[in-house]
């Protein structure tokens, strides 16, 4: 429950911030489609494998569960490297968090996203 509370209140402040751009960069001026529709199917199919891994060990099939979690790990990996390469492209741009509310907003929940993911 604190993870949809946490989201929550970062999403609403998004909300808010979403469209303060300071006369810089807007999201249509940052964001690489195909770039983030791949790291969405990452973190998707990180989704089902690791649903994969939970059928196959309610089954006690323990190398099948470990091989769906080795899967599962890296496309995890492959999102959060696609994420530190989306977020070190945009400060080279400079497009930093302290440049706009929008920005400050992105940098917060997509952060706080890739930490969730990388512990999780």
């Amino acid at each position: 429950m604190s993870d949809c509370l946490i989201f929550a209140i970062l999403f609403a402040v998004y909300g808010v911030l979403g469209t303060s751009y300071a006369a810089g960069p807007a999201p249509k001026d940052l964001f690489d489609l195909s770039l983030v529709a791949l790291n969405t199917t990452m973190l998707l199919l990180s989704s089902i494998t690791y649903g994969f891994a939970m059928l196959t060990m309610e089954k006690n099939r323990v190398a099948a569960t470990q091989a769906w979690l080795a899967v599962t790990g890296l496309f995890g990996l492959a999102f959060l490297g696609i994420e530190l390469y989306e977020f070190a492209h945009m400060i080279h741009e400079g497009a930093t968090p302290q440049r706009s509310g929008f920005l400050s907003a992105f940098f917060t929940l997509v952060g706080t996203h890739g930490l969730h993911v990388t512990f999780g």
